[in-house]
């Protein structure tokens, strides 16, 4: 699958600090200690629709954790999937009357352009799951053949009770789990399953619906073990982070995390798992269900894309915000303050601002803290402080690598 381009990335002055990070799974902040290629998988879209705000910020977290590894000296090994079939997109086309491979290339093409105007470091390989159907029947037969699987209606099955670390992702109580597991795609009143968390791992063809042959009949491959397979492939077990959204850590990161356990015989499948924040709109969660969404390529369409990302920026990558027209105003105003300040002809010293910009994000990525420190030097410039006339362009290189915000 085709990605987008790349922004030129700087190399700013020494080195920066390796992150530390809040692991879902510790429910601490801990070091990440990759090797010299850091390894991350980061869940992609289900492309129905447009790239919401929800998305970008999700995105954008685990692009500020992108450059700073390699910041760190790291080079990066980063995948990102495309969930191009699934329950959801075959919906809405059907709803739309659209095909639905025409539908999902139109919305990753809207994805790519909102990625590339959002400064995204595009991942190292971009994986849609019809690309690698065959690589995920080869793991459910590796899950069949260490006893994991079950078949019922011609549908297989992942049994939970064969997954001995299950539930160590979340830390979610079974009650918990079970009422997720129904609001998010599951089936736990299934009746014949053997244990109401078991989940989809092959979904036999039904009429209407795309179907690949398989070991185990015609049919398309569970939501979770696509995410799995992909991993696998592309990292191998143990990878340093598996990110997403908060709503993936149960199920998708907990189910795929007993899917990889099983199938390696290592655990953690991930060493961190990492998590960011809802965006909501109107008391609630922005999502492509509730149809309360603010659009990227909407936003974008009326202002420069570096005041969307400054908003996102303005936010905790792991804090649950609510979207509003003035944070853009807000991001658009503290853009505008920047401009000025690096057009200056000299300012203050620039140095402690990027001592102070990577402590900030090597402290499980706090881009506020990092926007806070060129506030600071952006005020004491156009007070006309300081003499130093190469600390614009170093502010401009610190911007731009570290947080991704071309002046």
């Amino acid at each position: 699958m085709r990605s987008w381009s790349a922004p030129k990335l700087s190399r700013l002055p020494g080195q920066g600090e390796v992150p530390r990070l809040h692991d879902t799974a510790a429910g601490e902040v801990r070091p990440t200690r990759p090797g010299p290629t850091a390894r991350m998988y980061v869940c992609g879209i289900t492309p129905y629709d447009a790239t919401h705000m929800g998305h970008a910020n999700t995105y954008l977290a685990f692009d500020l954790l992108n450059r700073a590894w390699r910041d760190a000296g790291h080079d990066v090994s980063f995948t990102e999937n495309i969930t191009d079939v699934d329950d959801p997109l075959l919906e809405r086309a059907e709803r739309d009357g659209q095909d639905w491979r025409r539908l999902a290339a139109r919305e990753i093409d809207l994805f790519r352009a909102d990625m590339e105007a959002l400064r995204i470091l595009p991942p190292s390989r971009y994986v849609a799951v019809t690309e690698v159907i065959g690589e995920v029947a080869e793991l459910i037969e590796r899950l069949r053949d260490k006893g994991a699987t079950y078949e019922l209606d011609g549908d297989v099955y992942f049994n939970a009770d064969a997954a001995p670390k299950f539930g160590a992702v979340s830390g979610y109580s079974e009650e918990r789990m079970l009422a997720l597991f129904g609001e998010r795609g599951g089936d736990p009143a299934r009746p014949g399953k053997h244990h109401p968390l078991d989940w989809v791992l092959w979904r036999a063809e039904r009429p209407g619906e795309p179907g690949w042959d398989s070991p185990f009949g015609r049919g398309r491959p569970g939501w979770h073990i696509e995410c799995t397979a992909i991993a696998l492939a592309d990292l191998g077990p143990g990878f340093d982070v598996a990110g997403g959204g908060s709503d993936l850590i149960f199920p998708h990161h907990e189910m795929g995390a007993s899917e990889g356990h099983v199938a390696a015989g290592e655990w953690p499948f991930a060493k961190a798992y990492v998590h960011a924040g809802m965006v909501g709109l109107d008391g609630e969660k922005m999502s492509k269900s509730k149809g309360n969404l603010v659009f990227v390529s909407a936003l974008r369409r009326e202002t420069d894309p570096m005041a969307i990302r400054l908003a996102l920026l303005a936010r905790h990558y792991r804090a649950d915000w609510e979207w509003t027209g003035g944070q853009l105003t807000e991001a658009r105003e503290r853009l505008e303050r920047w401009h000025r300040a690096v057009a200056l002809p000299a300012g203050p010293a620039a140095e402690p601002v990027l001592a102070e910009v990577r402590a900030r994000l090597a402290d499980d990525l706090d881009a506020p803290g990092a926007l806070a420190a060129i506030d600071s030097w952006a005020r004491a410039a156009a007070a006309g402080g300081g003499t130093d006339d190469r600390a614009p362009a170093l502010i401009r290189e610190i911007a731009d690598t570290a947080l991704g915000v071309a002046l």
